[in-house]
């Protein structure tokens, strides 16, 4: 079978976008026969015709509009092929970043805050979230740049990844005014209704923590996403427990507030990279071997 003649295509491309044969062929240095052809070898290629002609204007149809849309996304994997290996101008390379489905967003907000932003060092990001199981074997399979976790990667199953400790936040008892307001955090475990997280490390350090003190806690929710925990306790369900990141906005504005006290319990966050011969160069912007204050 013939393979696709990407000439063809880049003038096609070239046409769609002019939606006239003579000023596409201008843009080319073409003669507006010799660009004809071209459309015509790629239309018996393709099988279809890709535009119709209302007077002077060439209008896609429905198979020029599915072609132009692969046509784009061809074009646009070459300029960023080219920028990952150096030779792309100013076209800036996608960074892709993989983040747990459950980590939380005002720490994602904050790791990824020196990319942000417009002008000339802004750099496009590609933000997929989904579970461990989804996100390592891609990172591994080098379609991802870097996987942000609050748990290390296991190194038999990835031996290729490093987890990188890029913070450690403090977990506290945190809930609206009203029922915080005069309280300590041990009577807030004795009494109040508590909305816990299912992540490892913060469970672990819960259950020691009531072991210590001899507490039966009231446990009327366990929730494995940050933003419902912060959802749940910003409409009073009870009191969270919760690193501060998540709801350091809240406690800012005055609508959350924070028990007095340490519990002796942290969250670790960690960046996972992948042995590459061409990191994203946007990577050496954030910050993988330094922590930051809540």
């Amino acid at each position: 079978m013939d393979r696709l003649n990407y000439h063809h295509l880049r003038y096609f491309r070239e046409v769609a976008r002019e939606g006239h044969l003579t000023r596409a062929a201008e843009r080319l240095n073409l003669s507006q026969s010799a660009l004809s052809a071209q459309i015509r070898h790629l239309e018996d290629r393709l099988g279809h015709a890709l535009f119709e002609r209302r007077g002077r204007q060439l209008i896609l149809t429905e198979a020029g509009r599915i072609a132009l849309d692969h046509a784009e996304r061809i074009f646009g994997t070459g300029a960023e092929l080219l920028a990952a290996l150096g030779d792309g101008g100013h076209r800036a390379r996608p960074l892709r970043v993989g983040a747990i489905s459950t980590l939380s967003r005002n720490f994602q907000m904050r790791f990824l805050r020196p990319v942000l932003g417009e002008g000339p060092d802004a750099v496009p990001l590609a933000l997929v979230s989904g579970s461990g199981g989804m996100l390592l074997p891609r990172l591994a399979g080098l379609a991802l740049d870097v996987v942000l976790s609050t748990e290390p990667h296991d190194r038999a199953a990835f031996p290729e990844l490093t987890a990188h400790r890029i913070a450690a936040q403090p977990v506290a008892l945190v809930g609206t005014i009203d029922r915080m307001r005069g309280r300590d955090a041990d009577w807030l475990l004795r009494h109040q209704p508590l909305i816990l997280p299912t992540e490892s490390s913060i469970r672990t350090g819960f259950d020691a923590l009531c072991a210590r003190r001899t507490i039966t806690p009231n446990i009327v929710a366990e929730v494995d996403d940050m933003a419902m925990v912060r959802l749940l306790v910003r409409h009073d369900v009870g009191v969270a427990l919760a690193p501060l990141v998540v709801v350091q906005d809240e406690i800012g504005a005055g609508i959350l507030m924070q028990a007095p006290g340490d519990l002796g319990i942290v969250e670790n966050f960690y960046a996972i990279t992948a042995t590459r011969n061409f990191p994203h160069p946007a990577l050496k912007r954030l910050p993988p071997h330094t922590g930051f204050s809540p």
